[in-house]
């Protein structure tokens, strides 16, 4: 059987699953850059631009989130996280691949930001992103098609 990546725009019902993913996925990186988040405080985050929230479904299970912002000037990846079980198994290139396609149809390039230390750093240095600037917190990255 063909493992199947598929996206599904997240509902109300899906917040137990991305608060649960936000802590496993990003607790460690957060708490590296001096960030420790209470509940509340995640859900605020999972809550801000949730309408652009889209669950990572693999074989039908829930496994991540990737919250696209379409703005005038870029394709803006405002999260993208994986339960930690998924990473390294090419989950996120196939994801950022999407997101790259959806961009050179609109002509746009696409940007993020990433933690100093978070790991997911090496993913979007492979997949073509060039870092623009950066805070005492995280690198901002842009991907622009050629």
């Amino acid at each position: 059987m063909k493992a199947e990546i598929s996206f599904k725009r997240a509902t109300t019902e899906d917040k137990g699953f991305l608060l649960e993913l936000r802590k496993l996925s990003m607790g460690q990186h957060l708490a590296a850059a001096g960030i420790n988040l209470s509940d509340d405080e995640h859900l605020q985050r999972i809550n801000e631009f949730f309408q652009e929230s889209f669950v990572i479904q693999y074989n039908g299970k829930s496994i991540g989130v990737v919250k696209l912002g379409l703005l005038p000037d870029r394709l803006h990846i405002r999260q993208l996280q994986i339960l930690p079980e998924f990473h390294n198994g090419g989950i996120g290139s196939k994801v950022v691949t999407l997101v790259k396609q959806k961009a050179s149809e609109r002509l746009l390039p696409v940007t993020l930001n990433v933690l100093l230390k978070n790991p997911a750093k090496r993913l979007y240095d492979r997949e073509g992103f060039i870092v623009e600037g950066q805070s005492d917190l995280e690198y901002k990255m842009r991907w622009q098609p050629s």
